[in-house]
């Protein structure tokens, strides 16, 4: 196992602290971190409307 570069775990780090809804799929080929992508939810409160009688 290769040791992990400062730039990448400070990228995870910085997407898992931007993130409030989501998921982050980290990439790793040959042993190596080669890519992450973030999905990113932006979620709304549900507001129940008022039924009018």
């Amino acid at each position: 196992m290769g040791a992990i570069e400062k730039e990448k775990i400070q990228a995870i780090v910085q997407f898992i602290e931007e993130i409030d809804f989501g998921s982050l799929h980290i990439t790793i080929h040959n042993g190596q971190i080669t890519q992450i992508e973030r999905t990113e939810k932006k979620r709304f409160e549900n507001v129940k409307k008022q039924k009018v009688k």
